[in-house]
């Protein structure tokens, strides 16, 4: 028994109840963290007339959760690497219920700030951290299918969230803003969610990399729905008794030595460029429609209809996922998001902004499952979580940072200045993915890692 063999046993398992379980789970899981991640788009139309926002308030506002995100991630990837991939889900969903709901009683921006930036901090590392756990249980020849179809689970939370927008922002329920109801429902879905994941097995390849052998073959044998096998789903192992600190410089010496450092860079420079056109559209579409003269009512409508097209391309990845080289589906996918970014900010006509906001959705989508199944596969077990998490730690701190950047370029030039913007970060990622990312699809992750 070596964690090579306990790795092929997992690649070569059929689809068990285990695995359709976890991926509900997982799935309803990253419907909060993109619930919150959009949320800041969906309330930067309404938050100015509620605390009397400063120009440059809101981008504090925008910023302040993905800020969060970026502290979170870069932490939380160590601690699943070092104490499991379960606890880390356990903590990241706890810190992110209390201070989602804490934001619901802001009495001012300023404890707002504060609470966005701590619950960013809760739910920053768990779509990376999902994206590594998943890859590790699923089998190898269907793991880019069964990891879109958990995104698209969690990719209705756009839709619901814009949805819920649309409806509470503009009611005073019990005398309270309608906005704070959407941070009470993030706050306790968050919890319920938080109560579902504490039945996840561990990952039998992490327990195999931390020398639990045994540990592994035993959850490899509950993921295979055996009779009479159980999950041990406690976490607490040998790993806990080695120094932290000399097992986080080993980490990075290895994502940074001869074999690992080309990866490493080219993922954190693909990372730093792809929020402007993933999140970019996502987070600023509502403030674009703001500035081409419709309402903040007629502007939920929209980013309502659009966001529709998250779920729907999310599934419809599962049709190429695996029949086109994950390199080029993003590739592809990142082409077509900056020509349409252009046309929205041409856009005038409603029917058209219509058409233009939910294709974006869709291809963003395609793009989005992509790149998420990728960053769970390009590195080895035992720095799996840290390496993911760090890389997307930055994304989040460029995606903090992009309010700074588009809004000026939007109120001083257009949607078309703003959205050119974004078209050439996504050109810069393109080459970036076409020179120097490894080809991963169907492939045994051991095999990637070596």
């Amino acid at each position: 028994m070596t964690q090579r063999s306990i790795g092929d046993r997992l690649d070569s398992l059929p689809l068990t109840r285990v695995h359709i379980r976890t991926l509900v789970i997982v799935g309803l899981g990253l419907f909060f963290d993109l619930f919150d991640v959009f949320l800041a788009g969906v309330l930067g139309t309404v938050l100015t007339s509620s605390f009397g926002f400063s120009g440059a308030q809101l981008p504090l506002v925008l910023g302040s959760s993905f800020l969060g995100m970026f502290f979170g991630a870069t932490c939380m990837g160590f601690v699943a690497d070092r104490f499991g991939r379960r606890r880390a889900y356990l903590i990241n969903l706890a810190i992110y219920s209390v201070f989602t709901l804490a934001g619901a009683f802001s009495p001012d921006a300023t404890f707002l700030i504060i609470t966005r930036c701590l619950a960013g901090v809760g739910i920053g590392a768990q779509l990376p951290l999902s994206d590594s756990y998943l890859s590790e249980i699923l089998p190898a020849r269907r793991r880019g299918v069964l990891i879109s179809w958990a995104y698209t689970v969690a990719f209705i939370g756009n839709p619901v969230l814009g949805l819920l927008a649309r409806l509470l922002v503009p009611t005073h329920y019990w005398n309270v803003d309608g906005w704070r109801w959407l941070f009470v429902i993030g706050g306790l879905g968050g919890l319920t969610i938080w109560i579902a994941q504490r039945v996840l097995p561990e990952s039998p390849r992490w327990l195999a990399s931390v020398g639990r052998l045994r540990d592994a073959e035993q959850i490899t044998d509950y993921i295979a729905d055996l009779p009479g096998a159980s999950a041990k789903l406690m976490s607490s192992s040998a790993s806990l008794r080695t120094d932290g600190l000399a097992q986080l410089r080993a980490a990075l010496h290895l994502l940074f030595s001869d074999a690992y450092r080309k990866r490493t860079l080219m993922f954190c420079a693909f990372q730093v460029f792809q929020t402007a056109g993933y999140y970019g559209f996502g987070t600023m579409v509502p403030l674009v429609l703001a500035a081409k003269g419709f309402s903040v009512l007629t502007s939920l409508t929209y980013t309502t209809i659009a966001f529709i097209g998250y779920p729907v391309g999310s599934a419809l990845s599962v049709l190429v996922i695996e029949r086109i080289d994950r390199r080029w589906l993003i590739i592809g996918t990142s082409t077509m998001m900056g020509a349409l970014g252009l046309a929205l900010g041409n856009a005038t006509n409603p029917l058209a902004i219509g058409i233009i906001g939910i294709s974006y959705t869709l291809i963003s989508n395609v793009f989005s499952n992509a790149f998420h199944t990728f960053q769970g596969e390009i590195f080895p077990t035992a720095v799996r979580a840290t390496a993911a998490s760090s890389a997307y730690g930055i994304s989040r701190l460029s995606t903090a940072a992009m309010p700074f950047v588009l809004l000026p370029v939007l109120k001083d030039h257009g949607p078309t200045a703003m959205f050119a913007v974004v078209s050439a970060a996504m050109l810069i990622m393109i080459l970036i993915i076409a020179f120097f990312a490894p080809a991963t699809t169907g492939r045994p992750l051991e095999d990637i890692a070596a």
